[in-house]
């Protein structure tokens, strides 16, 4: 079987590192948004150098206790949801996977019964 990269050209920006916080992996829009601070040259290289305080200890502490993260942010006028999910493989924690997703504009809420 083919392996196929489904998430490098998503709208979003995917980064995922291993469970001691080095990054193994980032989509074209990850890297993009990273490219700053090295893009596709982050890879292999320790997420909690590129984290100030308290965002280090925040992701320590997920590292530590693998959970769920959701949080907002704002740069640059432009809204984003983070969303933080540990990577489970056959039941064994891998690392975390991080998920961000522009909010621009106002966005519809939907309440389905």
């Amino acid at each position: 079987m083919e392996k196929f990269d489904y998430l490098n050209e998503a709208y979003f920006a995917v980064t995922v590192c291993d469970k001691d916080g080095i990054i193994k992996y980032m989509n074209q829009k990850s890297a993009a948004t990273f490219a700053k601070d090295g893009g596709y040259e982050l890879l292999g290289k320790s997420l909690l150098d590129c984290h100030p305080e308290p965002a280090r200890s925040k992701l320590l502490d997920l590292l530590n206790s693998p959970r769920v993260n959701i949080y907002t942010i704002e740069k640059n006028d432009l809204k984003k949801m983070i969303y933080q999910t540990p990577w489970i493989e056959n039941g064994e924690f891998k690392g975390m996977i991080e998920l961000s997703l522009s909010l621009a504009g106002e966005i519809p809420h939907f309440v389905r019964k």
